[in-house]
């Protein structure tokens, strides 16, 4: 995908999962926006086509019905004048600087330029650490912390006070898209970066040599510790590629001796400007321009082939619908069977997240005492006709572990029925394990603060007993729960990143 095609598709999830049905987009338009991506790409379209193309579409269609999300779009949009302002700006203010003195004297060891190179060199230490660091395996490449700050700021300030509030689509779509742009916007202030360090240089030369117009500058050196010799050395080190380009020669001990201040007034500083010139050209413009160019090749990379993973519930779904693909799913009850509108409840809920075809198969519960026995749960049936048992068929792709708040958590009765599914697992299948709160909702009902008190404090429990397992419980009331707040917490279990916390999981 391109950056806006990807930046449509979160968009338009970000609408298509919102609880909330009061949006500008419906079923219908769900609908429409599908069919006529397939006609348009065709049915062997790839799925990136097909998304693209289908979040193109919707995405127009958003835009012309709410003017929040074409300025949503807009503000969110790159804009390449700011890298060109800021070029610009840098430009201006190296120019500016004066770092001379009132008496147009320059001393050869300490030049204005001295304090711009030696920045520029850690900066390269820096980045050359980095990325040693990357290349031995010591994490992943991440941007530095200047980059990361200004990437940030970059993001928030295309946001409008239109995108606040957390249950709103927009301000859903906007932390999307900063997350899955980190790495293209990281690119693209880095090469900001690179550009206005050449242009700040750039500017201060074009300063001191337009100032040489119209002021004499002296060039000469003092020091409490250094004579003359050790002053040679230092300067043939520094200067000595710029002498050896421009053909300029470095001056012997003598020569020195004979410009040390305050005993003399120094000689014409245009040579030593001409080779500090040079050295920063060398030092600054030369290294800065080809670390501009790799960031402008990965950021033109990431643009154009924008790394958005399909693989979560929600592109998974629409990319199955459209290849006319179904998948299976099996729940496996601990001690207590559902009741028939908890089992409508949950295929609902998968219907809603992973495609309308959908298959869904219940099996009968594992009884207390028996948990090792799970695992025979995930074997296929062997009678078509049952309603608790498919016929023969595929692997499922989707294992729901379903046990009841009601009941108390144990490591040797849920804790063993959960590992004993958790090994079974097919291969490339995922396992979900669902708390149902459709007995104790029943029990002590929802309106009670002691029984939403009650209520969270089981949570609590359960959150904090399964993760002993591995595991990050997923709390859906089956039989009186919203169908749209359930298939989206569904659809966020599913998707949900390892490093989630219980408080997010229980949210």
């Amino acid at each position: 995908m391109t950056e806006n095609d990807a930046r449509n598709a979160l968009l338009v999830r970000a609408f298509e999962t919102a609880a909330s049905p009061q949006r500008p987009w419906g079923d219908d338009d769900r609908d429409w926006a599908s069919r006529a991506a397939a006609e348009v790409e065709g049915e062997r379209a790839s799925a990136d086509a097909f998304v693209a193309r289908r979040a193109r579409l919707a995405a127009e269609r958003l835009s012309t019905r709410d003017p929040r999300v074409r300025r949503t779009l807009r503000a969110l949009a790159w804009r390449p004048w700011v890298g060109w302002a800021l070029a610009v700006v840098a430009f201006g203010l190296g120019a500016a600087s004066d770092a001379i003195g009132a008496r147009h004297r320059i001393n050869v060891l300490a030049p204005p330029q001295l304090a711009l190179i030696a920045w520029n060199l850690a900066i390269y230490v820096l980045i050359a650490s980095r990325a040693l660091a990357s290349l031995a395996g010591r994490g992943p490449r991440r941007p530095g912390a200047l980059t990361a700050v200004l990437a940030r700021a970059a993001h928030a300030a295309g946001l409008r006070p239109e995108t606040a509030g957390d249950s709103a689509p927009l301000a859903r779509f906007a932390a999307d898209w900063a997350r899955a742009s980190a790495k293209l916007n990281a690119a693209r202030v880095a090469r900001v970066l690179h550009v206005g360090a050449i242009a700040f240089a750039l500017g201060a030369l074009a300063g001191l040599y337009v100032r040489g117009l119209g002021l004499e500058f002296r060039a000469g050196w003092e020091s409490t510790f250094l004579g003359a010799p050790a002053v040679q050395a230092i300067l043939e080190l520094a200067l000595g590629p710029a002498s050896w380009l421009t053909g300029i020669a470095l001056p012997d001990a003598a020569r020195l001796e004979a410009m040390r201040y305050p005993e003399s007034a120094g000689e014409p500083a245009a040579p030593w400007i001409h080779l500090y010139a040079v050295t920063v050209g060398l030092a600054v413009v030369l290294p800065r321009l080809l670390l501009a160019v790799v960031d402008r090749w990965r950021e033109h990379r990431l643009a154009t082939r924008f790394p958005l993973s399909l693989d979560d519930a929600y592109f998974g779904a629409l990319v199955r619908s459209h290849r006319g693909e179904a998948v299976s799913a099996v729940a496996v009850p601990h001690v207590q069977a559902p009741s028939a509108q908890a089992v409508l409840g949950l295929r609902s809920m998968l219907a809603a997240v992973m495609g309308p075809k959908t298959q869904l198969a219940v099996r009968p519960p594992v009884a207390y005492g028996d948990e090792e026995a799970a695992a025979g749960s995930l074997a296929p049936a062997a009678s078509p006709r049952t309603t608790t048992a498919p016929a023969p068929g595929p692997a499922p792709t989707l294992v729901v572990a379903l046990m009841s708040s009601t009941a108390t958590p144990e490591p040797q009765a849920q804790g063993a029925f959960v590992d004993a599914l958790s090994a079974a697992l097919p291969p490339g299948a995922s396992l979900l394990v669902l708390v149902d709160e459709s007995a104790f909702a029943a029990r002590f009902g929802e309106a009670d603060p002691a029984a939403a008190r009650r209520r969270t404090e089981r949570r609590s429990a359960w959150t904090r007993f399964l993760a002993a397992h591995g595991r990050r419980p997923l709390f859906v009331d089956l039989e009186r729960g919203d169908p749209g707040l359930a298939a989206r917490s569904l659809r966020e279990a599913l998707d949900r990143p390892a490093g989630a916390t219980p408080e997010q999981v229980a949210r």
